[in-house]
Protein backbone atom coordinates (compact mmCIF):
# COMPACT_ATOMS: atom_id res chain seq x y z
CA UNK A 1 0.00 0.00 0.00
CA UNK A 2 2.64 2.38 -0.92
CA UNK A 3 1.55 5.52 -2.08
CA UNK A 4 3.58 6.69 -5.44
CA UNK A 5 5.36 10.18 -4.92
CA UNK A 6 8.76 11.26 -2.99
CA UNK A 7 8.16 8.20 -0.11
CA UNK A 8 11.98 7.30 -0.38
CA UNK A 9 12.56 5.07 2.73
CA UNK A 10 15.32 5.56 4.41
CA UNK A 11 17.45 3.19 6.45
CA UNK A 12 20.13 3.39 9.42
CA UNK A 13 22.75 0.99 7.11
CA UNK A 14 25.77 3.79 8.22
CA UNK A 15 26.36 5.17 11.43
CA UNK A 16 24.89 8.78 11.85
CA UNK A 17 26.92 11.24 13.81
CA UNK A 18 25.01 14.52 15.24
CA UNK A 19 26.60 17.46 16.50
CA UNK A 20 24.95 18.86 19.50
CA UNK A 21 24.23 23.02 19.48
CA UNK A 22 27.32 24.84 19.61
CA UNK A 23 29.68 21.83 19.21
CA UNK A 24 32.93 22.42 17.49
CA UNK A 25 33.18 20.52 14.33
CA UNK A 26 36.52 20.00 12.26
CA UNK A 27 36.87 22.63 9.82
CA UNK A 28 33.32 23.48 10.08
CA UNK A 29 33.57 26.11 13.42
CA UNK A 30 30.30 25.71 15.71
CA UNK A 31 26.91 24.21 14.74
CA UNK A 32 23.40 25.20 16.10
CA UNK A 33 20.80 23.51 15.78
CA UNK A 34 17.03 24.22 16.33
CA UNK A 35 14.87 21.44 17.82
CA UNK A 36 11.03 20.97 17.10
CA UNK A 37 9.63 22.12 20.44
CA UNK A 38 5.97 20.15 20.90
CA UNK A 39 5.24 17.19 18.68
CA UNK A 40 3.28 17.83 15.46
CA UNK A 41 0.77 15.62 13.26
CA UNK A 42 1.85 14.97 9.45
CA UNK A 43 -2.00 14.74 8.33
CA UNK A 44 -1.67 12.49 4.85
CA UNK A 45 -1.00 15.33 1.67
CA UNK A 46 0.08 17.95 3.88
CA UNK A 47 3.52 19.55 3.92
CA UNK A 48 4.25 20.90 7.77
CA UNK A 49 7.15 23.29 8.41
CA UNK A 50 8.45 22.16 11.68
CA UNK A 51 12.02 24.00 12.13
CA UNK A 52 13.60 26.75 10.90
CA UNK A 53 16.92 28.83 10.43
CA UNK A 54 17.19 32.41 9.87
CA UNK A 55 20.91 33.27 7.73
CA UNK A 56 22.51 36.23 6.71
CA UNK A 57 25.18 35.42 3.98
CA UNK A 58 27.46 37.41 1.60
CA UNK A 59 27.48 35.84 -1.99
CA UNK A 60 28.68 32.90 -2.40
CA UNK A 61 28.62 31.64 1.10
CA UNK A 62 28.08 28.00 2.43
CA UNK A 63 26.52 26.29 4.77
CA UNK A 64 26.15 22.60 5.82
CA UNK A 65 22.79 21.83 7.04
CA UNK A 66 21.59 18.38 8.56
CA UNK A 67 17.69 17.66 9.54
CA UNK A 68 16.38 14.77 11.17
CA UNK A 69 12.64 14.08 11.57
CA UNK A 70 11.32 10.73 14.17
CA UNK A 71 7.99 10.13 13.60
CA UNK A 72 5.95 8.08 15.21
CA UNK A 73 2.20 6.37 13.27
CA UNK A 74 -1.13 6.20 14.85
CA UNK A 75 -2.11 2.97 12.11
CA UNK A 76 -0.60 0.08 11.70
CA UNK A 77 -0.51 0.52 8.26
CA UNK A 78 1.95 1.65 5.77
CA UNK A 79 2.24 5.64 5.59
CA UNK A 80 5.00 7.22 3.35
CA UNK A 81 6.91 9.69 4.83
CA UNK A 82 9.24 12.94 3.66
CA UNK A 83 11.55 15.21 4.81
CA UNK A 84 12.83 18.17 3.00
CA UNK A 85 15.64 21.09 3.86
CA UNK A 86 14.07 24.10 1.79
CA UNK A 87 16.16 27.58 2.15
CA UNK A 88 14.18 30.77 1.11
CA UNK A 89 15.26 33.84 -0.20
CA UNK A 90 13.84 37.25 1.35
CA UNK A 91 10.92 36.92 -1.52
CA UNK A 92 9.94 33.24 0.36
CA UNK A 93 11.00 31.81 -3.65
CA UNK A 94 12.62 28.31 -2.90
CA UNK A 95 16.43 28.59 -3.84
CA UNK A 96 17.42 25.46 -5.04
CA UNK A 97 18.54 23.15 -4.24
CA UNK A 98 15.67 21.03 -2.01
CA UNK A 99 17.72 18.20 0.19
CA UNK A 100 15.28 15.45 0.64
CA UNK A 101 14.64 12.22 2.10
CA UNK A 102 11.92 9.72 2.60
CA UNK A 103 10.89 5.83 3.76
CA UNK A 104 7.83 4.10 4.27
CA UNK A 105 6.88 4.40 8.08
CA UNK A 106 5.90 0.45 8.62
CA UNK A 107 3.63 0.75 11.10
CA UNK A 108 2.82 1.95 14.60
CA UNK A 109 3.61 -2.12 15.62
CA UNK A 110 7.26 -1.90 13.85
CA UNK A 111 10.10 -3.54 15.80
CA UNK A 112 12.58 -3.27 13.52
CA UNK A 113 13.84 0.66 14.50
CA UNK A 114 16.00 1.56 16.98
CA UNK A 115 13.33 2.41 18.56
CA UNK A 116 9.91 0.41 18.08
CA UNK A 117 7.74 2.66 16.08
CA UNK A 118 9.86 5.65 16.03
CA UNK A 119 10.95 5.66 12.46
CA UNK A 120 14.11 8.75 12.08
CA UNK A 121 14.86 10.00 8.65
CA UNK A 122 18.68 12.67 7.90
CA UNK A 123 18.90 14.42 4.96
CA UNK A 124 21.93 16.86 4.02
CA UNK A 125 22.29 19.96 2.25
CA UNK A 126 25.16 22.41 1.11
CA UNK A 127 23.41 25.56 0.90
CA UNK A 128 25.56 28.30 -1.35
CA UNK A 129 24.36 32.09 -1.14
CA UNK A 130 23.27 32.90 -4.52
CA UNK A 131 23.55 36.92 -3.75
CA UNK A 132 23.80 38.78 -0.19
CA UNK A 133 21.12 38.53 2.02
CA UNK A 134 19.14 37.12 4.19
CA UNK A 135 17.91 33.30 3.69
CA UNK A 136 15.22 31.15 5.27
CA UNK A 137 15.74 27.56 5.69
CA UNK A 138 13.01 24.82 6.65
CA UNK A 139 12.58 21.46 7.98
CA UNK A 140 9.61 20.03 6.20
CA UNK A 141 7.86 16.75 6.61
CA UNK A 142 5.18 14.85 4.43
CA UNK A 143 3.02 11.84 5.04
CA UNK A 144 0.91 10.42 2.32
CA UNK A 145 -0.97 7.13 2.00
CA UNK A 146 -3.88 5.54 -0.11
CA UNK A 147 -5.03 3.42 3.00
CA UNK A 148 -8.68 4.87 3.88
CA UNK A 149 -9.66 6.08 7.54
CA UNK A 150 -8.46 8.25 9.94
CA UNK A 151 -4.76 8.30 10.76
CA UNK A 152 -1.88 10.64 10.77
CA UNK A 153 2.01 10.38 11.74
CA UNK A 154 3.55 12.60 14.40
CA UNK A 155 7.13 14.55 14.48
CA UNK A 156 8.77 13.41 17.52
CA UNK A 157 9.43 16.77 19.65
CA UNK A 158 13.29 16.69 20.32
CA UNK A 159 14.56 14.58 18.05
CA UNK A 160 13.36 16.68 15.38
CA UNK A 161 15.44 19.05 14.59
CA UNK A 162 17.92 21.03 12.36
CA UNK A 163 21.53 21.73 12.72
CA UNK A 164 23.66 24.49 10.34
CA UNK A 165 26.92 26.10 9.99
CA UNK A 166 27.21 29.18 12.48
CA UNK A 167 30.96 30.14 9.24
CA UNK A 168 31.34 29.79 5.54
CA UNK A 169 32.36 26.25 4.52
CA UNK A 170 34.76 27.92 2.41
CA UNK A 171 35.44 25.71 -0.58
CA UNK A 172 32.94 22.95 0.03
CA UNK A 173 31.42 21.28 -2.74
CA UNK A 174 28.06 19.89 -4.03
CA UNK A 175 27.35 16.65 -6.00
CA UNK A 176 24.24 15.22 -7.22
CA UNK A 177 23.14 12.89 -9.47
CA UNK A 178 20.77 13.26 -12.73
CA UNK A 179 16.78 13.60 -13.48
CA UNK A 180 15.11 10.66 -11.85
CA UNK A 181 11.14 11.33 -11.64
CA UNK A 182 9.10 9.09 -8.71
CA UNK A 183 7.59 7.44 -11.50
CA UNK A 184 9.71 7.59 -14.26
CA UNK A 185 7.83 7.33 -17.08
CA UNK A 186 10.30 8.59 -19.23
CA UNK A 187 12.80 6.40 -18.16
CA UNK A 188 15.95 8.25 -17.41
CA UNK A 189 16.84 6.15 -14.04
CA UNK A 190 19.51 4.49 -13.63
CA UNK A 191 18.51 0.93 -12.39
CA UNK A 192 20.59 -1.92 -11.08
CA UNK A 193 19.51 -5.55 -10.88
CA UNK A 194 19.03 -8.47 -13.67
CA UNK A 195 17.49 -8.15 -17.16
CA UNK A 196 17.52 -4.53 -19.05
CA UNK A 197 18.86 -3.22 -15.76
CA UNK A 198 22.87 -2.91 -15.27
CA UNK A 199 25.13 -5.27 -12.57
CA UNK A 200 26.55 -2.20 -10.80
CA UNK A 201 27.40 1.46 -11.46
CA UNK A 202 29.55 4.55 -10.21
CA UNK A 203 27.08 7.07 -8.68
CA UNK A 204 28.57 10.68 -9.73
CA UNK A 205 31.00 9.15 -12.11
CA UNK A 206 29.20 6.72 -14.92
CA UNK A 207 25.43 7.45 -14.62
CA UNK A 208 25.34 10.90 -16.65
CA UNK A 209 26.93 13.21 -13.79
CA UNK A 210 29.62 14.91 -15.63
CA UNK A 211 32.83 14.10 -13.39
CA UNK A 212 33.78 16.80 -11.65
CA UNK A 213 37.35 17.40 -10.41
CA UNK A 214 37.44 19.41 -6.61
CA UNK A 215 39.85 21.32 -5.63
CA UNK A 216 41.65 21.31 -2.26
CA UNK A 217 41.70 24.64 -0.88
CA UNK A 218 45.39 25.42 -0.31
CA UNK A 219 45.23 26.49 3.27
CA UNK A 220 43.24 22.83 4.34
CA UNK A 221 44.85 20.62 6.29
CA UNK A 222 42.46 17.37 5.55
CA UNK A 223 38.92 16.81 3.69
CA UNK A 224 36.54 14.76 4.93
CA UNK A 225 33.44 14.13 2.75
CA UNK A 226 30.06 12.31 2.96
CA UNK A 227 27.24 10.94 0.71
CA UNK A 228 23.44 10.41 0.78
CA UNK A 229 22.43 7.42 -1.54
CA UNK A 230 18.37 6.94 -2.18
CA UNK A 231 17.54 3.56 -3.57
CA UNK A 232 13.70 2.15 -4.38
CA UNK A 233 12.87 -1.54 -4.93
CA UNK A 234 11.19 -2.20 -8.54
CA UNK A 235 8.02 -5.01 -7.41
CA UNK A 236 5.59 -5.72 -9.73
CA UNK A 237 3.00 -3.22 -9.49
CA UNK A 238 4.87 -0.13 -8.12
CA UNK A 239 4.26 3.15 -8.75
CA UNK A 240 7.98 4.20 -8.56
CA UNK A 241 10.03 2.23 -11.26
CA UNK A 242 9.60 1.72 -15.53
CA UNK A 243 7.32 -1.18 -15.90
CA UNK A 244 10.50 -2.71 -17.62
CA UNK A 245 12.02 -3.25 -14.73
CA UNK A 246 9.94 -4.87 -12.32
CA UNK A 247 10.95 -8.29 -12.48
CA UNK A 248 8.89 -9.98 -8.98
CA UNK A 249 6.61 -9.84 -7.39
CA UNK A 250 6.48 -7.73 -3.51
CA UNK A 251 7.96 -9.16 -0.94
CA UNK A 252 11.48 -10.52 -3.18
CA UNK A 253 13.38 -7.34 -1.27
CA UNK A 254 16.70 -6.22 -2.46
CA UNK A 255 20.52 -6.69 -1.33
CA UNK A 256 23.54 -4.15 -2.68
CA UNK A 257 27.06 -3.75 -1.92
CA UNK A 258 27.85 -0.12 -1.83
CA UNK A 259 31.29 1.66 -1.92
CA UNK A 260 31.48 5.22 -1.38
CA UNK A 261 35.14 6.75 -2.22
CA UNK A 262 37.48 10.08 -2.07
CA UNK A 263 39.91 9.65 -4.77
CA UNK A 264 43.06 11.35 -4.58
CA UNK A 265 44.37 11.76 -7.91
CA UNK A 266 47.88 12.61 -9.16
CA UNK A 267 49.43 15.05 -12.19
CA UNK A 268 48.31 12.57 -14.58
CA UNK A 269 44.85 12.69 -13.44
CA UNK A 270 44.92 9.13 -12.59
CA UNK A 271 44.17 7.66 -9.02
CA UNK A 272 46.65 8.57 -6.44
CA UNK A 273 45.29 7.31 -3.23
CA UNK A 274 41.98 5.95 -3.16
CA UNK A 275 40.24 6.09 0.54
CA UNK A 276 36.65 4.66 1.10
CA UNK A 277 34.24 3.07 3.57
CA UNK A 278 31.86 -0.57 2.07
CA UNK A 279 28.57 -1.69 3.65
CA UNK A 280 25.93 -3.98 2.62
CA UNK A 281 22.54 -3.07 2.14
CA UNK A 282 19.01 -5.18 2.32
CA UNK A 283 15.95 -2.75 0.99
CA UNK A 284 12.76 -4.71 1.97
CA UNK A 285 9.79 -4.21 -0.53
CA UNK A 286 8.00 -2.73 2.64
CA UNK A 287 10.37 0.07 2.95
CA UNK A 288 10.76 0.58 -0.80
CA UNK A 289 12.74 3.42 -0.68
CA UNK A 290 15.85 3.87 1.75
CA UNK A 291 19.10 6.01 1.94
CA UNK A 292 22.25 4.60 3.25
CA UNK A 293 25.10 7.38 4.50
CA UNK A 294 28.54 6.94 4.72
CA UNK A 295 31.14 9.41 5.56
CA UNK A 296 34.91 9.69 5.12
CA UNK A 297 36.75 12.17 8.02
CA UNK A 298 39.80 14.17 8.27
CA UNK A 299 41.32 12.37 5.32
CA UNK A 300 45.36 13.49 4.71
CA UNK A 301 45.48 15.49 1.59
CA UNK A 302 48.96 13.36 0.30
CA UNK A 303 51.67 15.80 -1.18
CA UNK A 304 53.32 12.87 -3.06
CA UNK A 305 50.20 12.80 -5.20
CA UNK A 306 51.77 16.22 -6.54
CA UNK A 307 47.63 17.39 -6.50
CA UNK A 308 45.16 18.88 -4.16
CA UNK A 309 42.52 17.27 -6.82
CA UNK A 310 40.03 14.70 -5.94
CA UNK A 311 37.11 12.70 -7.26
CA UNK A 312 33.89 11.87 -5.11
CA UNK A 313 32.09 8.61 -6.48
CA UNK A 314 29.50 5.38 -5.33
CA UNK A 315 30.31 2.61 -6.46
CA UNK A 316 27.19 0.55 -6.48
CA UNK A 317 26.45 -3.57 -7.26
CA UNK A 318 23.09 -5.28 -7.30
CA UNK A 319 23.88 -8.43 -4.86
CA UNK A 320 20.84 -10.37 -5.24
CA UNK A 321 16.44 -9.85 -5.23
CA UNK A 322 14.60 -6.76 -6.75
CA UNK A 323 15.86 -4.19 -9.22
CA UNK A 324 16.56 -1.24 -7.59
CA UNK A 325 16.40 1.97 -8.95
CA UNK A 326 19.04 4.91 -8.19
CA UNK A 327 16.90 7.81 -7.16
CA UNK A 328 18.28 11.24 -8.29
CA UNK A 329 16.88 14.86 -9.03
CA UNK A 330 12.84 15.03 -8.81
CA UNK A 331 10.94 17.90 -10.12
CA UNK A 332 14.00 19.86 -11.48
CA UNK A 333 15.25 20.80 -7.38
CA UNK A 334 14.66 18.38 -5.08
CA UNK A 335 17.79 16.20 -4.29
CA UNK A 336 17.01 12.30 -2.86
CA UNK A 337 21.06 11.48 -4.06
CA UNK A 338 23.76 13.60 -3.02
CA UNK A 339 27.54 14.07 -1.93
CA UNK A 340 29.83 16.88 -0.40
CA UNK A 341 33.41 17.44 0.05
CA UNK A 342 34.55 19.75 2.91
CA UNK A 343 38.11 21.62 3.86
CA UNK A 344 38.87 21.17 7.21
CA UNK A 345 41.44 23.88 8.08
CA UNK A 346 42.45 23.10 11.59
Amino acid sequence: MFIAGLGVMLGALWSVPSHAAGATVTGAGSVTRGVLAVDTDLTPGVTIDLVRRSMTLSAGEKRHLRGRLEATSTTTGIVGLTQRIRCLNASGATVPVVAASARNHEGSDTTTYATPGHLPLYADLLFTAPAAGTYTCVLQGTAYSSLPGSYHLTAVASNTWLESDDTDRSGARWWQNPACESDDSAGACTYLGGGAARPDAWVFYDDGTPVYKWQAHPDAVSVSAQANLELTTCYQGTASCAASMEVYPRGKNAVVDARFELVQLDATGHACRTNSVTARRTITDDAHHAVGYSFLTDVPIDPACGTRTFLLRIYVKHVSGQTVKIDGIQSGATSLTNGIAFNNFN
